[in-house]
């Protein structure tokens, strides 16, 4: 081919419409709305623990309310899924006594080492032991009387495998408090795109298939909803 036919060529290919792209079906693009239009949860960061630690906490996070709910008593063996800092923890610890077990369950090594040192200052380290969870599976043991979710599901990356996971941990009549901040509500708390619903948390609760044994307020910031283990899920891991 001589130069003069090939610059002929390629001028006649490059006058040539350009292929149009297949549009996107309907599935694809209310897939992608809803994935836009759906903020990701962020993890709380370790080095912003101090947050947590505001003076009033016990005044509108109401521990006692909490445990109370979810039959928390001396002995009991419970876990703090998703632990932070531990605040919840040494509460829980506190309540369950020498006799119980608290485990604390957090996926970022930097809290679980926060935890320790808590715990080590105020006495509870024969009381708490911290556990290194996955975004799917906690490691909890089996055997449970309570799981506490305190503020982090709406961190959570698979909120339902992870319900399904607590409740493999409960005993027959244990059960599981997730807490969480009121949409709307104000003071403290996730930024407000971050906060989820009663509503979203039951719809993952009936996708895990666990009972929704009632839901409660938590005056003036949170709620809670308590949850059974469920016929369906297994009594051992």
């Amino acid at each position: 081919m001589t130069l003069r036919m090939a610059v002929l060529l390629i001028s006649a290919l490059s006058s040539l419409p350009a292929h149009p792209a297949h549009p996107a079906s309907p599935a694809q693009s209310a897939g992608a709305a809803l994935q836009a239009a759906k903020p990701k949860a962020r993890l709380f960061p370790p080095l912003s623990l101090g947050l947590l630690e505001v003076p009033d906490r016990v005044q509108w996070n109401k521990p006692d309310q909490i445990m109370d709910a979810l039959n928390i008593a001396d002995g009991s063996v419970v876990a703090d899924l998703g632990a932070g800092g531990g605040w919840f923890t040494v509460r829980l610890a506190q309540r369950v006594g020498p006799k119980g077990q608290v485990y604390a369950e957090d996926i970022q090594p930097l809290m679980l080492e926060a935890i320790k040192r808590r715990v080590q200052r105020e006495n509870l380290a024969n009381v708490v032991r911290t556990i290194l969870g996955t975004t799917k599976d906690s490691h909890l043991p089996y055997g449970l009387d309570a799981v506490v979710i305190m503020g982090a599901y709406n961190e959570m990356e698979d909120p339902v495998a992870l319900l399904k996971d607590a409740a493999a941990s409960l005993k027959p009549q244990g059960r599981i408090g997730v807490v969480e901040y009121i949409a709307g509500a104000g003071g403290p708390g996730p930024d407000p795109d971050q906060r989820v619903s009663p509503e979203t948390v039951i719809k993952g609760a009936r996708a895990a298939k666990l009972p929704v044994i009632s839901q409660e307020t938590i005056p003036p910031f949170m709620f809670m909803i308590i949850l059974g283990k469920g016929p369906a899920v297994r009594s051992a891991r």
